[in-house]
């Protein structure tokens, strides 16, 4: 538990701050105009990192949102990883030097694995994977394809290149507050040395109680959504439970 981190995330589509469904755009429920804003609220609690994701460029394969990012950027006062239409090395180069600090890279990591690893490479600890499975299966082009490969056999690609970390996303139980999906995660984690991070269903606070049991000690953190701007989950209180946790 000495590493855990909570990431807050902030959606981004047509510039507002949203939340979807299984990854379906047409499922979408607005949460704020103003992404900056939600950013500094979100450091002011007390969380460590932003996690972002421009859903627009998912679907376009470029960025879309960049500046609702740019206004996060500005306001956060907290790191920032970012994915989302990041294709190439151009626009990885791009956003570092914009100030974001760790970049996603999620369809890339299935369509050009060699650019991915080029990536982590040539920034160490900045680059992330994203993997998001639909019953086993990584899918990509935000989330619209399902391809033949598995999260793990996508997962161990990326062996000992310098990525920073793979984020794990349920997309069964995105946005539908299910509770994270532990066993599936915890397996990963287990079978990889890259740092896991669970994504997609995060409920409550007995959520974040169960993450922090010693079996999933291999987990390196969890992403909350919809439960933080429904009010099912209180960030503080939240913090507080991963706070008492690394500190026992």
């Amino acid at each position: 538990m000495a590493t855990m981190i909570l990431y807050p995330a902030i959606d981004l589509k047509g510039g507002s701050v949203v939340r979807l469904k299984e990854g379906d755009m047409d499922r979408a429920t607005v949460y704020g105009r103003n992404p900056g804003a939600q950013a500094r609220s979100f450091a002011e609690i007390g969380f460590e990192w932003i996690h972002v994701v421009d859903l627009d460029g998912a679907f376009a394969g470029a960025s879309v949102n960049a500046a609702a990012v740019d206004d996060i950027l500005d306001a956060a006062g907290a790191p920032v990883q970012l994915g989302g239409g990041i294709r190439d090395m151009k626009a990885v180069e791009a956003w570092l030097a914009r100030g974001v600090t760790r970049v996603i890279l999620g369809t890339a990591a299935v369509r050009n694995p060699d650019f991915v690893k080029a990536a982590a490479r040539a920034h160490p600890g900045r680059v992330a994977v994203g993997i998001d499975a639909r019953d086993g299966h990584v899918a990509v082009q935000g989330w619209a394809e399902v391809s033949d490969m598995t999260s793990l056999e996508l997962a161990r690609r990326f062996e000992d290149v310098g990525v920073a970390a793979i984020i794990f996303t349920d997309i069964s139980r995105d946005g539908l507050l299910k509770g994270l999906n532990l066993e599936s995660t915890r397996e990963l984690a287990a079978a990889v040395s890259i740092p896991v991070i669970a994504s997609g269903g995060l409920a409550d606070i007995e959520d974040v109680r169960r993450l922090l049991q010693p079996e999933n000690a291999a987990i390196a953190g969890a992403i909350t959504g919809r439960a933080l701007y429904d009010g099912r989950l209180d960030g503080r209180e939240a913090l507080a439970f991963v706070r008492a946790a690394k500190a026992a």
